[in-house]
């Protein structure tokens, strides 16, 4: 065993083979399963877990070595044994999906036209990498369309959204409102519909208050100041204050 050191003015360290005599919160990770079977029925059971339907989009937003070829023969041996299902349950995703039974239960409850208008009005406040986010992964990100003013549709120009850290989507009924870009300084909006801006920025100060996000001051807003955008109105009904550089609501 290798002797231990002191140095003046500084605790006695254990040598690298020394005694486990340190304090701590320590644990011994499992050893790692190599056998490619098991990891691969692992994989699908973890991508069935996480995302209720499994799709090629979900499986390469996920980053899963191999992509979605890898894992689809797992996917069909797990529908086999019962344990998953294979169908078209949303319309514009592929033929390929692949679900759990709950997941299927409550998309049908979700299409009923009571829990649709209940539902339509409601805000969710999302990490942009969650896998409850389908844009950028399942989705792709919608184009950002404004009415040009004589009449005609135009794309926005500017930054794209995508499934960064720190960044935040808001959804309302399901469908994307507003980019929130790490930090909260920038948003992007998709809608122009102002009460469904109202909704989402109602969403978003509802989120800041209870502490989830913290205290959030936007400055910028489809690649001109707030202060100049239509989100303007429908920040400040949700509480934002207006400061000398943006509108700033604190939890």
């Amino acid at each position: 065993m290798r002797e231990r050191y002191r140095r003046p003015g500084r605790p006695v360290m254990p040598a690298r083979g020394g005694p486990p005599t340190m304090a701590g919160r320590w644990s011994r990770l499992p050893e790692r399963d190599l056998d490619p079977t098991r990891r691969a029925a692992a994989l699908a059971d973890l991508l069935l877990e996480r995302h209720g339907v499994v799709t090629r989009g979900a499986v390469m937003a996920e980053g899963v070595t191999g992509g979605f070829a890898a894992v689809y023969p797992v996917l069909g041996a797990l529908e086999e044994r019962g344990a998953a299902r294979r169908g078209y349950f949303v319309e514009g995703l592929g033929a390929a999906q692949f679900a759990v039974p709950g997941a299927v239960d409550r998309l049908r409850a979700l299409a009923d036209p009571d829990e649709l208008s209940r539902r339509a009005g409601t805000a969710q406040v999302l990490a942009a990498t969650d896998p409850a986010n389908p844009y950028g992964a399942a989705l792709g990100w919608p184009e950002r369309v404004i009415d040009s003013g004589d009449g005609e549709a135009t794309t926005r120009a500017g930054h794209r959204p995508g499934r960064k850290a720190g960044a935040l989507v808001v959804l309302v009924g399901g469908d994307l409102v507003l980019y929130v870009e790490r930090g909260g300084r920038t948003l992007l909006s998709f809608v122009d519909d102002p009460e469904t801006l109202i909704a989402a920025g109602r969403g978003l100060g509802e989120a800041v208050r209870s502490g989830a996000l913290g205290a959030m001051s936007v400055e910028r807003a489809d690649g001109e100041a707030v202060h100049a955008s239509p989100l303007r109105e429908a920040l400040t009904a949700a509480g934002f204050r207006a400061t000398p550089r943006g509108l700033r609501l604190r939890g």
